[in-house]
């Protein structure tokens, strides 16, 4: 639309030549003004979808004063869209409006999916979270505490964080074509604390208990979540390895850089980490269940709309009851985590326990997760609502406590 405005107001002047009466400069401005309401009308009319002018308004806030290049917003119920925006550009330069079905990197938004396809073998009984890692894997038996003794570490550790497991070197934690491989490394590594006495935000051990998951269900765990989570639920959007279709529909990432006098605040073009350096297209890397997949705000809406259905689809159960309970019931005890106060851990979620800060508006249970570049998931049981948060900004000084999200939960809450 706008590079449409911006042609035309071209071709315009380059037909009114030198005219410089008042009477052209009204006309030109007029026929351009129209030209934009006009196809400011069509975009609204072809949006069906409730709107909740509260949320959009300070997402538009964020995009003028260059905090993010724009935002998908989108609440939904268990049968139901409740709310839906898109302001901003995902790419500044060309000046590429975001779109719905533009694609983000979701980032850590992958661990409650990654939580879902642990439990979904548990529920088939082919393995159970309190198993010790070391009985679908051998080779963890080799993990040991400082003192040299046995780390006896259980499938719940890895997906709550208490697993003491250490990070491997930034710059190569992503280089490995498998998860197979990767493992093999992680099992190397010492264990920090005694599993279970500490809460340590842990990557590898999310994606050990991926390793776990190829084991047990023998598929690749890129294709079990297609298989068992994306196809049932529609999910055609959601994927470790973006097609060349999906990847033309990627949002830029940006970092904010603050005005120093010379230049003015603005946005640069910044990485994705678990890309190596490479493209979102490249699959000679292992599914990064810690944070690997690519989504769009529909798609991850469709996974929350069936936790919210406590696990059902249609006439069919995809994850048990008590699968759903697991996913939002606190198992940390009084351990305190990471990145905002108030909150503990579920199997692959966080779990808003006393609402304080940022989440002073969010209802108590509210579970869901952050993603390092921004994107935010959180799932109120109480009130049937999901809240998704699409952005793509690399350096949020703590993406979890960003204005951004707690402007989105707090204008969501005061209008329901």
């Amino acid at each position: 639309m706008f590079r449409l405005a911006s042609s035309f107001v071209f071709d315009a002047y380059e037909f009114f030549g030198n005219c410089e009466g008042e009477i052209m400069r009204w006309i030109l401005g007029a026929l351009v003004m129209s030209l934009l309401a006009g196809n400011m009308a069509v975009d609204r009319a072809q949006a069906n979808d409730p709107e909740i002018p509260a949320i959009t308004q300070s997402m538009q806030q964020f995009v003028a004063d260059k905090e993010i290049a724009g935002a998908v917003t989108l609440v939904v119920g268990p049968n139901s869209v409740k709310h839906v925006s898109v302001v901003g550009m995902a790419d500044v330069a060309k000046q590429t409006p975001l779109k719905r079905d533009t694609l983000f990197w979701i980032a850590s938004m992958t661990k409650p999916i990654t939580g879902a396809c642990v439990l979904m073998l548990q529920d088939e009984g082919k393995l159970s979270v309190d198993d010790p890692i070391s009985k679908h894997l051998p080779m963890m038996k080799k993990l040991k505490l400082a003192d040299g003794t046995p780390a006896n570490i259980t499938i719940r550790h890895l997906m709550t964080h208490t697993s003491g497991m250490s990070e491997l070197p930034r710059e190569s934690a992503y280089t490995d074509p498998t998860l197979e491989i990767v493992a093999k490394r992680y099992a190397e590594l010492p264990v920090m604390f005694e599993p279970g006495s500490q809460w340590r935000y842990s990557q590898t051990g999310i994606n050990t208990a991926a390793r776990i998951v190829e084991v047990v269900s023998g598929m690749t765990f890129d294709r079990f979540v297609e298989e068992r989570i994306c196809k049932p639920l529609g999910m055609a959007d959601t994927t470790f390895y973006l097609s060349p279709e999906q990847h033309q529909r990627l949002t830029k990432t940006y970092r904010v850089v603050e005005g120093d006098g010379e230049k003015p605040k603005r946005l640069e073009e910044d990485t994705i980490s678990v890309l190596s350096g490479d493209t979102a297209m490249n699959r000679n890397r292992f599914p990064a269940a810690n944070g690997g997949l690519f989504s769009t705000a529909d798609d991850y809406a469709k996974f929350c709309q069936m936790l919210l259905r406590d696990g059902r689809l249609g006439d069919e159960q995809l994850l048990s009851e008590s699968a759903v309970q697991q996913m939002r019931t606190i198992c940390t005890g009084d351990l305190k985590p990471g990145f905002t106060p108030g909150n503990g851990w579920a199997i692959g979620c966080c779990v808003i326990r006393e609402p304080q800060g940022v989440t002073e508006a969010y209802t108590p249970g509210t579970f869901g997760h952050g993603g390092a570049h921004g994107t935010q998931v959180w799932i109120d049981p109480k009130n049937e609502v999901a809240m998704i948060l699409m952005v793509q900004r690399a350096n949020f000084p703590n993406a979890d406590a960003s204005k951004v999200r707690q402007a989105f939960g707090e204008a969501l809450m005061q209008a329901l």
